[in-house]
C-alpha cells in the first residue's frame, strides 16, 4: 500500500507513523510486540513515537531490539514527565531543566543511542490532562534554554513542543521547532489556529488523542453522526474516517495511531488510502468542535 509522505526535521516521512504507548499491553509477550513493531516498518512506518515512561522503559527496550539502522526509522521522544510506578498516575511531572536533561539521558540508555532525532518537550500548558504546581511550575524559556543546549551538545538533533499554547509556540519558534504535539481530533479543533501557524512555518502537526474521547468528558469523533455516515458509504471504520480527516485537513499533519494488534495496526496503515468527496469532506467539517479541556487524576 501507498502511503502519503510529508516533511518532519528536514526529512521526508510517511504520514502515517506508530504511537508505542500501547507496546505496554504487551509486557508479558515481548516477542509479539518486537514481532509487532516489526510489521509497522513492513507497512511502511518510518516515524515512531515513543518516551521513556511508557511502560516504565518498555516501549524504548522493545524499540531498541526490533529497529535495526537499516530501517532508517525517525524515532520521536518526550520530556517532560518521568515514569513514577508506585504513584496514583504511572509518571510523575518532570519540568525543572535539570529533569529535562535527565530524561534526555535517561531516553538514550533506554534507546541504546547516542543522539535523539527529536525530543518533545512536554508542557503542560493546554489540552486534557495534568496541570504543573510548585516547583514544577517552569518558564518555558527556561526550559527552551536546555533544550537549545542539549541540540548544540549534540545529544538531540531537533526540538518539538507538546501541550503548548498559541503564545508559547510564537514565543518558541526562534529557536527552531520541529513539531507540534497537542490533542486534536475532528470533534475537537481548539488549536485551529496554531496548525494555522505550523502549516505556514513547516512545522509537523502530530495529534494525540486524534479521535478525542481518550478520558472520560472528551467528545469522541467516531460518535458523531456524519463520521459514522461516511464510514458507512465507504466501507471502513469510524475511526479510519476520523484519522483519514486529519490527513485531508492539512498537509502537515502527521499521525501516530497505536495499537498493541496486528489487524488494527494494518488498518490504521491503510487510513492513507481512503479519499473523501467534496460533499462528504464538507459534512466532516461541518462538525460542531468542542471543548477537549479536561482535567486527568
Amino acid at each position: 500500500m501507498t502511503t502519503p509522505t510529508a516533511s518532519f526535521a528536514g526529512r521526508t516521512v510517511a504520514r502515517i507513523g506508530y504511537g508505542a504507548l500501547q507496546l505496554e499491553r504487551l509486557r508479558d509477550r515481548r516477542g509479539e510486540a518486537v514481532a509487532l513493531l516489526r510489521r509497522a516498518v513492513e507497512l511502511g512506518v518510518d516515524h515512531v513515537d515513543t518516551a521513556e515512561f511508557y511502560g516504565f522503559g518498555f516501549a524504548n527496550q522493545v524499540i531498541r531490539e526490533a529497529l535495526r539502522p537499516e530501517d532508517d526509522v525517525l524515532v520521536v521522544t518526550k520530556v517532560g514527565a518521568d515514569p513514577d510506578p508506585g504513584g496514583q498516575l504511572p509518571l510523575r511531572l518532570a519540568q525543572r531543566p535539570e529533569q529535562l536533561r535527565a530524561s534526555v539521558e535517561d531516553n538514550l540508555r533506554g534507546l541504546g543511542v547516542d543522539r535523539l532525532a527529536v525530543v518533545n518537550l512536554r508542557r503542560l500548558d493546554t489540552g486534557p490532562g495534568l496541570r504543573p504546581e510548585g516547583d514544577q511550575v517552569v518558564g518555558l524559556d527556561d526550559q527552551l534554554a536546555t533544550m537549545t543546549a542539549l541540540r548544540d551538545e549534540g545529544k538531540i538533533g531537533a526540538i518539538g513542543l507538546s501541550s503548548v499554547t498559541l503564545d508559547g509556540l510564537r514565543r518558541a519558534l526562534p529557536a527552531g521547532i520541529a513539531c507540534v504535539q497537542n490533542a486534536y481530533s475532528l470533534a475537537s479543533r481548539d488549536d485551529e489556529d496554531m496548525l494555522e501557524l505550523c502549516t505556514a512555518e513547516g512545522i509537523a502537526w502530530v495529534p494525540f488523542f486524534p479521535l478525542g474521547g481518550a478520558f472520560p468528558g472528551l467528545p469522541k469523533a467516531t460518535e458523531e453522526p456524519a463520521v459514522q455516515a461516511a464510514a458507512e458509504s465507504l466501507g471502513v471504520t469510524p475511526s479510519q474516517v476520523g484519522l483519514a480527516w486529519l490527513l485531508h485537513h492539512a498537509p502537515n499533519v502527521l499521525l501516530i495511531p497505536g495499537t498493541a494488534d496486528a489487524a488494527h495496526l494494518e488498518a490504521n496503515m491503510a487510513v492513507g488510502e481512503i479519499t473523501f468527496d467534496a460533499a462528504t469532506l464538507a459534512t466532516l467539517d461541518a462538525i460542531e468542535s468542542r471543548s477537549n479541556e479536561a482535567p486527568i487524576g
